[in-house]
């Protein structure tokens, strides 16, 4: 691109300060057809090779694509203006004219575009580096009775493995001793960290809190949930394949038909046109072709392209490829991941309780001391949440941590207890009063914490994953343009379900395991919808690359950004709505580029062909189609340049009305199947019958 470039430029600023704008100053030599020819020759051959073989191989397989259009375009371009040349005398002295700069400037921006599409697909196998950078380097094995740190590689099942307090768990295992609080948020998405027990599995990469874990390695290398995810997300991204431009399916049944007009016209102007006939016969041929060579037909898309992803990043929005900024206005579903996209993605302090008896500011400031020295997130939460009210927490004595139970501590000489029924039903503290209270929180969605101060019951904390500032208008936004919301998360059933009512969710697919969230977006495919999927987790990478268009959440993980097609930097969900809008506004654009561009052709192409020569002897030389043809060019980037005063819209405020949203949970679906699957052997039960096995003697050979 950069050798066209370089050629091109003195050729081009020479032909259109003398030929468009009359200057007398351009010296003679650099209009010279034969300094012309020699620096658009290494355009037309090294630049346009690529373009070139791909075209000549399509035509040779009698089929026509953007490359067999400039293939067309250029050569006859080039060949005739070599033919004036080397020849001039075979021509008529008015026929003289070379076309040499349209030849390098459609070579030259045609590979530009290229590039820039080919760049903004680059990385892709970040996304796999990323995730192969989470699991740990090494592991802390017992063999023997001894402690020794091997690498992760020669970690075998069956290995018992000492977790340290704030170490990565190396391997999916199971828990042979002790108790902690695993973020296993970088895999599964949920914000809050999971209290394990003997008996109970880790997965590998995740990160072990505060406590000492024992356990035995249960998966290893390939086997693990890392790297299934791994495998899932290249698998996805090799089947992706790419959308055939609008450009390429005209130019299908357009190359077709300018060949055998120029073919025709050739014809007829030799058999019957007036002398000279064979120099009319070629003039008039080459001319059709040149006034069908695609520079419009070949900026059409690229240039509305590079304006709309301009326009993107400007708005927040970094789009990828071309593909996903004309696929993402076909989608007809968006799949939203819950933690960190719908919601905030961590835990806050958003109501209080008190039983009768105690004040609410009393009630927090007391909980909020003894959860001071906890480093469990729910306990931070309450923590934060009662110093951003303004209230100053004194120092506790006597705390102590009861792990996936609570914090017990003594406040201003009151012995103050927090965290769940469990507990304060360990010291003989009646909950009874607060149950029903801690039920209607859960149902909405969020984590009840009771506490107890002295003994008797005093009231019950919400601390949930808020949801954004903007889900709700964004969501509505959505179904304004009439695509289907769909939530989908790994959380249980009921806080699904109390989120997609909030915001105004139809259909909610929960407790799916990261693993089966590409499998989800499929099954949605399946149905005849056109998917986008927005996420921000780990857990979401392979989703994101199964969907039609993946959308990640700035804000979000490295793995999720580059398994997606968008990434929305602001983390709002308002950039779904936006990239949606602005892929609408592209492809409209794209559309009326196509228009102008076919137009100029449906006109030109019939004058070329000397239409109307019998009638009023009016004959389009290839100087007025080269004309012509760079007037359909400046319509195709005038129009485009129409795209960049396009502009976001604000999201207008949306208050959704409650609704009742359609859950499907993890088991339904699993027995749904279940049940497909029953009614499938029934209805061709041979088909599922175990196949005969092989003979020793096959057996053998294969072995062999």
């Amino acid at each position: 691109m950069l050798t066209g470039a370089v050629l091109t430029v003195p050729v081009l600023f020479a032909v259109m300060a003398h030929e468009l704008f009359g200057a007398d100053w351009v010296p003679g030599w650099m209009l010279n057809h034969w300094l012309q020819l020699a620096l658009i020759t290494p355009v037309m051959f090294y630049t346009g090779w690529p373009i070139h073989v791909t075209g000549w191989l399509t035509l040779r397989h009698r089929a026509a694509d953007m490359n067999s259009l400039i293939t067309l375009g250029t050569s006859a371009a080039y060949g005739y203006s070599l033919l004036v040349t080397l020849a001039p005398g075979l021509l008529p002295e008015d026929l003289r004219e070379v076309y040499y700069e349209a030849v390098g400037v459609i070579l030259t921006l045609i590979l530009l575009g290229r590039l820039l599409e080919a760049r903004a697909k680059a990385g892709t196998g970040e996304a796999i580096r990323a995730l192969l950078g989470l699991q740990a380097r090494t592991a802390r094995v017992v063999r023997e009775g001894a402690e020794s740190e091997i690498p992760i590689e020669d970690v075998v099942v069956g290995d018992e493995i000492v977790i340290r307090p704030g170490e990565k768990i190396p391997v999916d295992s199971e828990v042979l001793s002790g108790s902690s609080a695993v973020d296993e948020s970088m895999v599964t998405g949920e914000p809050m960290p999971v209290t394990k027990h003997a008996g109970d599995s880790v997965i590998g990469a995740t990160v072990n809190g505060t406590g000492s874990l024992r356990v035995r390695a249960a998966k290893v290398g390939s086997d693990t949930m890392l790297a299934q995810i791994i495998r899932l997300v290249q698998q996805a991204q090799a089947s992706k394949a790419p959308i055939q431009r609008l450009a390429d399916a005209v130019s299908a049944y357009f190359v077709p038909a300018v060949i055998a007009i120029a073919i025709g016209t050739f014809a007829v102007w030799f058999t019957i046109g007036p002398s000279p006939a064979l120099t009319l016969a070629l003039v008039s041929a080459v001319a059709v072709l040149i006034i069908a060579c695609p520079c419009a037909l070949g900026l059409a898309t690229p240039l509305s392209v590079m304006v709309g992803t301009g326009k993107g990043a400007q708005a927040g929005i970094l789009i990828r490829s071309a593909e996903a900024l004309e696929t993402a206005h076909k989608l007809d579903t968006v799949v939203l991941d819950k933690t960190g996209t719908v919601t905030e993605g961590k835990p806050v302090l958003t109501g209080v309780h008190t039983a009768d008896g105690f004040d609410e500011t009393e009630l927090l400031r007391l909980v909020a001391s003894a959860e001071t020295d906890s480093e469990h997130p729910l306990g931070q939460a309450i923590v934060t949440g009662v110093r951003g009210r303004g209230l100053h927490p004194p120092a506790a004595t006597g705390f102590d941590s009861v792990t996936g139970k609570g914090v017990q501590a003594t406040v201003d000489g009151r012995a103050v207890l927090v965290g769940t029924a469990r507990l304060l039903g360990d010291v003989g503290v009646d909950t009874t009063a607060l149950t029903p209270i801690a039920a209607k929180m859960s149902a909405e969605g969020k984590t009840p914490v009771l506490a107890a101060v002295d003994g008797r019951p005093a009231g019950v904390l919400a601390v949930a994953d808020t949801l954004k500032d903007d889900s709700v208008a964004a969501i509505a936004a959505l179904k304004r343009l009439g695509i289907e919301v769909v939530i989908l998360t790994g959380d249980n059933a009921r806080t699904a379900a109390a989120i997609a009512s909030q915001v105004g969710v139809d259909r909610v697919l929960a407790e799916v395991l990261p693993e089966h969230k590409a499998d989800e977006v499929r099954r949605l495919q399946g149905e005849g919808r056109t998917v986008g999927m927005v996420g921000d987790g780990i857990n979401d990478a392979p989703a994101l690359a199964a969907a039609d268009v993946g959308l990640a959440i700035g804000t979000g993980t490295d793995v999720a950004i580059e398994a997606a097609d968008i990434t929305l930097i602001s983390g709002s969900l308002s950039g779904v709505v936006t990239a949606i809008r602005l892929s609408r506004a592209t492809m409209r654009n794209i559309r009326q580029n196509l228009f102008f561009a076919l137009v100029y052709n449906a006109v030109g192409v019939p004058l070329a062909a000397g239409a109307l020569y019998p009638l009023w002897g009016l004959r389009l030389s290839p100087v007025i189609a080269a004309a012509a043809m760079a007037l359909s060019s400046l319509s195709v980037v005038t129009n485009s340049s129409r795209l960049r005063r396009w502009h976001t819209q604000p999201l207008p405020e949306a208050q959704p009305a409650r609704v009742q949203p359609r859950v499907e949970s993890g088991a339904e679906r699993a027995q749904a199947g279940s049940m497909a699957a029953a009614a499938a052997f029934d209805a061709d039960p041979a088909r599922y019958t175990t196949a005969p096995q092989r003979s020793d003697q096959s057996k053998q050979h294969r072995n062999r």
